[in-house]
């Protein structure tokens, strides 16, 4: 089974996509898919489709869900031909009760040691933080990039997310993030700045208010002889945190700005390194994060 949620739903068993297109089943489906090779409670399946007002008939619903997907799975799994040659498993002697099993209190979707887009990433994210902090630039801005590719648009697009999708896909989200921070910091030390200009005029206008790109943004303008255009990165972000939220700009950030004023080092004084920004940046990005000197 390959399993695809960072982009557009995607579950194939045998080859064959096993997604329906009624919302309800594909809520279904995505849930168990992020949790595949784990129990997923029935009381979090309702949750998620109902949102705490379930429907008398909950159980018999849901059953009814859970039906369909199986029958898309018997239609997957009488189609050998779809398999790829280096499949990971055989379909042979599995039914759709095999793959998408009813255990003690919930659901269970067996991948059968298939792919997973969200595993793949958090693998070559983690190894590219490892590099990172082993201070191979060039290696962690490779698998970075990798990890990051594996997004073709926000998780489980196309699904009407309820309560439970929804906090999942924050949490990739942040992952995302996280990431993609990293992987700036790394081409940032790698000399890339000038490559980096455009991409971070992006980012840094999706992201109004996230500080640490908007100081990376400020570092690639300054190494690039823009001084000018750097400052009013910082002031315009001033503008929206200071009109938004009520906040003014780091002490870090606000170093930075000082450093690039007087012409100084081109880098920020060292933060700690699990120290906080001063904005609502997402949490997983707050663990990662920071604009380190050079």
């Amino acid at each position: 089974m390959q399993i695809d949620v960072l982009g557009t739903l995607d579950v194939r068993e045998n080859g064959v996509s096993i997604a329906p297109t009624a919302p309800k089943p594909r809520q279904v489906l995505a849930l168990l898919a992020l949790h595949a090779d784990r129990v997923v409670p029935v009381a979090a399946l309702v949750d998620e489709l109902w949102s705490g007002r379930p429907p008398r008939s909950v159980r018999t619903t849901l059953q009814t869900y859970v039906l369909q997907l199986r029958e898309l799975i018997t239609l997957a799994l009488h189609q050998p031909a779809a398999a790829p040659a280096d499949a990971p498993s055989s379909c042979a002697g599995r039914s759709a009760k095999d793959v998408l099993a009813t255990v003690p209190g919930g659901y269970l979707l067996v991948s059968g040691g298939g792919g997973s887009d969200v595993r793949e990433f958090e693998r070559l994210a983690g190894l590219g933080y490892r590099a990172m902090d082993a201070g191979d630039h060039k290696d962690a801005s490779r698998l970075l990039r990798e990890a990051l590719l594996l997004w073709t648009g926000p998780a489980f697009a196309g699904v009407p997310a309820g309560a439970r999708l929804e906090t999942e896909a924050r949490r990739l989200e942040e992952s995302r993030l996280c990431a993609l921070d990293q992987r700036i910091e790394a081409d940032l030390r790698l000399g890339r700045h000038r490559e980096l200009l455009a991409e971070l005029t992006v980012l840094t206008s999706r992201y109004a208010t996230h500080e640490n790109l908007h100081a990376q943004f400020m570092l690639a303008l300054h190494r690039s002889g823009r001084r000018g255009e750097a400052l009013d990165v910082y002031h315009r972000l001033r503008a929206t945190l200071v009109r938004d939220l009520g906040l003014e700009p780091s002490p870090r950030l606000r170093r930075l700005q000082q450093s690039i004023l007087v012409a100084a080092p081109e880098t920020p004084p060292p933060a700690p390194r699990q120290a906080v920004p001063a904005v609502p940046v997402l949490p997983a990005a707050r663990a990662r994060v920071g604009v380190r000197p050079v």
